[in-house]
């Protein structure tokens, strides 16, 4: 997969990329991701990116000239349209506070593609012609404003990387953590409704949930006890424990989850009880 990133700030991304998950799957070939400085795609010696808005108002907004030949030079073919870039595999997104709003499932959708170019927002916003004609999509990463689209970009990068195949080392903990609503994958990685866990398989997936909570040594910290039901080895009563914590957990903090999401009638018992 290519990851490329459209900023006027090339240097802010000298420390996300090179740590953790994402170094390890550029240095093993998994994702290339390229950094362009949209200063190198202005035609005056001022090098300018940004102007005043037509009728007024507070604030710069970035021009559409060197962000279109940018973009374009990036792109298997300048003039496709967008269902052809889709056809294609690649995408063009402009990271804005009036976009979508990022999350796992479209983390998923952007994991898929071949080539994916991220537009950095700044100052007062960007010249509308790139949300309508040249991005396929905008997206945002909360509602809330940032000062531009690099920390998104990060964000975004380091969430679909992840997703990946190879990235993460066990593949099956990205189907646990919270907000997966995807397919129970099998031993070959493809979607089987009828793979059924191991016996001895104690973990689930969190089914569009927050994750179940997690303990590690020692068992007894400060009289903070590790649930019993932890240490007894039966691996269906810990599934269950498991699945009845990630319904309290995500009542207790993300509540607007549980609408979104198909509970079993068990699920609802469990949610009745508390």
């Amino acid at each position: 997969m290519e990851v490329h990133i459209v900023t006027i700030f090339p240097d802010f991304f000298r420390g996300p990329l090179d740590y953790g998950i994402v170094r390890r799957a550029r240095e093993a070939g998994l994702v290339k991701i390229e950094i362009h400085d949209l200063r190198a795609f202005t035609r005056d010696r001022h090098r300018t990116v940004d102007d005043r808005p037509f009728g007024g108002g507070a604030g710069m907004v970035l021009k559409p000239e060197p962000i279109f030949e940018c973009v374009e030079s990036l792109l298997a073919s300048k003039a496709a349209s967008r269902e052809e870039r889709a056809r294609a595999k690649e995408s063009v997104v402009l990271l804005s506070a009036q976009g979508q709003r990022f999350d796992q499932k479209l983390a998923g959708e952007l994991a898929q593609l071949d080539r994916l170019v991220l537009i950095c927002g700044r100052y007062e916003g960007v010249d509308e012609r790139v949300g309508t004609h040249l991005a396929d999509r905008e997206i945002s990463i909360g509602d809330y404003v940032l000062s531009g689209g690099e920390l998104g970009a990060a964000v975004i990068v380091d969430a679909i990387t992840r997703l990946i195949p190879g990235a993460v080392g066990n593949e099956a903990s990205t189907r646990q953590e919270s907000f997966f609503a995807g397919p129970e994958l099998g031993d070959n990685g493809l979607s089987d409704k009828n793979v059924r866990p191991t016996q001895g398989d104690s973990t689930c997936g969190s089914g569009g949930l927050l994750d179940y909570p997690h303990y590690t040594r020692p068992a007894d910290f400060r009289g903070m006890k590790v649930p019993e039901v932890l240490l007894d080895g039966n691996h269906e009563e810990i599934k269950r424990w498991r699945r009845r914590s990630a319904l309290e957990k995500t009542k207790r903090n993300r509540p607007d989850l549980l609408s979104r999401v198909e509970l079993s009638e068990e699920d609802r018992k469990l949610l009745t009880k508390q």
